[in-house]
């Protein structure tokens, strides 16, 4: 027991240090904070697993190093969406889709639509990021315009998200849950339907409830964002090639880093063609004299991708809707992911998630507490390691001999591993989902976690499906 409350300090430490983080800071929590608050957490598990268990540095050196780079593709990717939103931006490519938008979506219907069109894209895509970075941040701003509270517009964008890219094939979550539980994808995705379905239906009534009564009660800014966007940006059906060709890499199976980082440069060449004049005054800010015109396009394609620009509208409020920050805007994200992932590292290392999971695993009396111990596990892991796909891996290798001496179907880990892990990390705010969700759409996590619908029914769903479904095996045993 003593192991186990030492175990659990450096977690206690982190939870209050983040809560008085966000006290102090608010909003900006993010910008160091929270990173200070990581490293602080990290400092007290070193130190009690070096000075009392005697573990050497060396070892908890070493796991950090590992978790670090585990996490290094994530990090490149949440550049390329950085790089990838500014051009977006910049290009027209998000403008022309807010400028029809509103004025073909309802405020009444929003909500709802929302969540469905997010997740017909990210089941395409296999994305929530992508997705998430796209068309989320397009009718982000849509809710603005029809003065759809932001908190509630990003529980639909997550909601939705996260649903499309649970059951996508194309998923690395996904193939990483099936995989881990030994489980065959197409087998796994299907299984997950019985518990997936209910929940986002729940979700979808919820979104439409909301809809009719926060539509019902908001006056539409439609008109002065249509003369904003209309007036600044060349509004163009052709910007929407740059989603067609990322449509259709996505279709070829392009990796997702090549894809992003086309689909950015692809709308730096719309941007040029298309936007030349936002272009080359992203170019000249603050400067009296240029160079050459095809220079000064170019250092305005640059200035997009990896820099905040700011883009008069004559609307102050959409002028922040359609300014972006670029793979800059995306460093204190970065920042606060390899904290992070040192943290994770050193809970690893010092065997404390080991001791505190061993503990949870004791709880289990029958199948909906096992379950209920995956899915509660799943969730402490998103907690401690900051990473749903080190708890993905670590949740499915804990539970895999446990489901099997229990008789109990392999499909039946993967699924719960999905429903508790998956959906749940972008609801943390120190987890790297739900850092980049935050990041990318601007506003914060807990600002959006009350309206995450999907995600947070999605473990009590997997819960109660095991207490009221049979599996297979018990349905056999019954009939025999």
């Amino acid at each position: 027991m003593k192991r186990l409350i030492l175990s659990l300090l450096p977690l206690i430490t982190l939870v209050a240090l983040v809560s008085v983080s966000i006290i102090l800071f608010g909003s900006e929590a993010l910008s160091g904070a929270n990173q200070i608050s990581l490293l602080f957490a990290t400092a007290v598990c070193v130190c009690i697993a070096m000075v009392i268990w005697q573990v050497k540095w060396k070892v908890i050196e070493e796991t950090m190093e590992k978790t670090i780079g585990t996490s290094a593709v994530s990090i490149v990717i949440l550049l390329m969406i950085g790089m990838m939103s500014g051009a977006w931006m910049v290009s027209g490519v998000v403008p022309t889709l807010i400028y029809y938008g509103i004025q073909v979506m309802s405020s009444t219907f929003f909500l709802v639509s929302t969540c469905v069109i997010c997740a017909v894209v990210s089941l395409m895509t296999g994305s929530s990021w992508t997705t998430v970075a796209t068309i989320g941040i397009a009718l982000l701003g849509i809710g603005e315009a029809l003065n759809i509270d932001h908190a509630w517009t990003a529980g639909a964008i997550i909601s939705g998200s996260y649903f499309g890219d649970k059951i996508s094939p194309l998923s690395d979550t996904t193939v990483l849950a099936s995989n881990s539980a030994r489980v065959n994808i197409f087998e796994h995705i299907h299984y997950m339907l019985f518990t997936t379905v209910p929940t986002f239906s729940i979700a979808l009534v919820v979104f439409l409830i909301a809809g009719l009564t926060l539509g019902n009660g908001s006056t539409p800014v439609t008109t002065e964002y249509v003369d904003g966007l209309a007036g600044t940006f060349n509004i163009s059906l052709w910007t929407l090639v740059v989603p067609l060709f990322t449509a259709w890499l996505i279709a070829k199976k392009v990796p997702a880093l090549v894809t992003l980082f086309l689909s950015a440069v692809m709308a730096g060449v719309v941007a040029v063609v298309l936007q030349p004049e936002i272009v080359v005054s992203i170019a000249n800010k603050g400067l009296t004299e240029t160079s050459s015109d095809v220079m000064v396009l170019i250092k305005g394609v640059m200035i997009t991708f990896f820099s905040s620009t700011s883009i008069d509208t004559g609307n102050a409020s959409l002028n922040d809707l359609v300014a972006t920050g670029g793979m800059s805007g995306m460093l204190n994200t970065v920042w606060l992911i390899l904290c992070a992932m040192c943290f994770g590292g050193a809970m690893t290392a010092t065997g404390m998630l080991q001791c505190i999971t061993s503990h949870i695993v004791k709880l289990v009396r029958g199948k909906t507490s096992l379950v209920s111990c995956t899915a509660l596990t799943g969730l402490s892991l998103n907690t401690m390691t900051s990473d749903q796909y080190m708890s993905i891996v670590l949740t499915g290798d804990m539970y895999r001999d446990v489901y099997e001496k229990m008789g109990l179907e392999a499909r039946l880990l993967s699924r719960t591993t999905e429903d508790s892990t998956t959906v749940t990390s972008v609801l943390i705010p120190w987890n790297t989902c739900g850092m980049t969700q935050s990041t990318i759409l601007g506003v914060a996590t807990l600002d959006y976690l009350p309206y995450c619908v999907f995600n947070y029914l999605s473990p009590l769903m997997t819960i109660t499906m095991s207490r009221f479904v049979k599996e297979k095996k018990e349905r056999e045993e019954e009939q025999v």
